[in-house]
């Protein structure tokens, strides 16, 4: 076993959930993660905890859905109980055909996010939680990427000094915490605002993704002006979504199109009237990402992007703002490596993906 998947089991269990001996925990992880799952039971053994783990499969999940109607979709109480019953909840990615739920009608695909609603709240309120990537072959290919290239990507993207990102990021936070209104303007076809007073500027080092490195925000729900480009793809239920553009007028989507995955989008924008407004905004800080990867747990950290998650807003990043509600988060990505700026109430703070305190800075 590669000595790495040790250290990323270490990091989840202690940086990330901080696991004692009477944690029940919630492993959610597929076939292919088995490296990692023994890693993490070797992990919480030492720790006395209690470890519990339900097999991920996009295929069972595949099935489902397409026998599935519509509107039979409904809260699996079993689910809302078990993760009721849970302290920590471990989620881990390591796919093997990322396309295998693309053939799922985007609306059953919306029905079923509704329906997890609940539960998705349960883990969000009461547990601690995290999200992380085992690599794969598979994903690899995804990614255009060797097997041996693709690991280095993950773990050196994991593998990194928490406290020094903690502090480096914290500058920004600090920045989106003390702002009034922030501007995203970014080629021909990007220039949006929001107001992020009263809100809080959050710091994620590592906690609840890994990767992380980011400091982010929930906007003011209905603040949201102007128009976006989303120009980095994303994968949404296998479907890609590409150069995804949409218009903000009242925080609310009033127009919309994709050069790919129009469909998927809509379905998004269909889930309920908060999927139509920005639940979150990111910066990402992460050096040790230096190349959209096609994930967005990792893309989304990128030092040179932004994001804008339609839908649930990050409970605390919220502040005195209002909080938006919605069964689905899904963050679409901006690049900013070029031509671009990031505006905190009318100074540059990045230009062309650098920060004001980074090297090579030009207000």
């Amino acid at each position: 076993m590669d000595p790495r998947v040790h250290t990323h089991a270490e990091t989840l269990v202690d940086h990330c959930t901080d696991v004692g001996p009477e944690d029940d925990v919630l492993i959610k992880a597929p076939a292919l993660a088995e490296d990692l799952v023994v890693a993490l039971y070797e992990q919480l053994g030492e720790r006395g905890a209690r470890p519990k783990t339900t097999l991920r499969s996009r295929r069972a999940g595949r099935a489902y859905a397409r026998q599935m109607d519509e509107a039979d979709f409904r809260t699996k109480e079993h689910a809302l109980a078990e993760m009721e019953a849970t302290d920590v909840v471990i989620m881990v990615q390591a796919g093997s055909n990322a396309a295998e739920t693309s053939d799922i009608d985007p609306s059953k695909a919306a029905a079923s996010n509704r329906a997890n609603g609940p539960v998705l709240e349960e883990r969000l309120d009461s547990t601690r939680w995290v999200i992380t990537q085992h690599p794969t072959a598979a994903d690899a290919q995804r990614a255009e990427l060797s097997t041996e290239a693709w690991a280095d990507t993950v773990y050196d993207a994991i593998d990194r000094d928490w406290a020094a990102q903690r502090d480096r990021q914290q500058r920004m936070a600090d920045r989106l915490d003390a702002a009034d209104e922030v501007r995203l303007k970014s080629g021909e076809h990007t220039d949006v605002t929001m107001s992020v007073a009263g809100t809080v500027g959050c710091n994620d080092y590592g906690k609840q993704n890994l990767p992380g490195g980011e400091a982010y925000t929930s906007p003011v729900p209905d603040s949201v002006e102007g128009t976006v480009l989303f120009d980095v793809p994303i994968v949404r239920n296998g479907r890609e979504i590409r150069n995804a553009r949409l218009t903000f007028e009242g925080g609310e989507v009033v127009d919309y199109a994709a050069e790919r995955g129009e469909e998927v989008l809509s379905s998004v924008l269909e889930t309920d009237a908060g999927a139509r407004r920005v639940g979150e905004l990111g910066i990402g800080m992460n050096r040790g990402i230096d190349a959209p990867t096609g994930y967005v747990l990792f893309d989304e950290k990128m030092g040179d992007t932004v994001h804008l998650a339609l839908g649930n807003a990050i409970e605390e990043g919220v502040g005195d703002g209002a909080f938006n509600e919605s069964a689905t988060h899904v963050d679409l990505i901006v690049d900013m490596s070029e031509d671009s700026v990031i505006e905190v109430d009318g100074e540059v703070i990045q230009r062309d993906g650098v920060f004001w305190f980074e090297s090579g800075f030009e207000a």
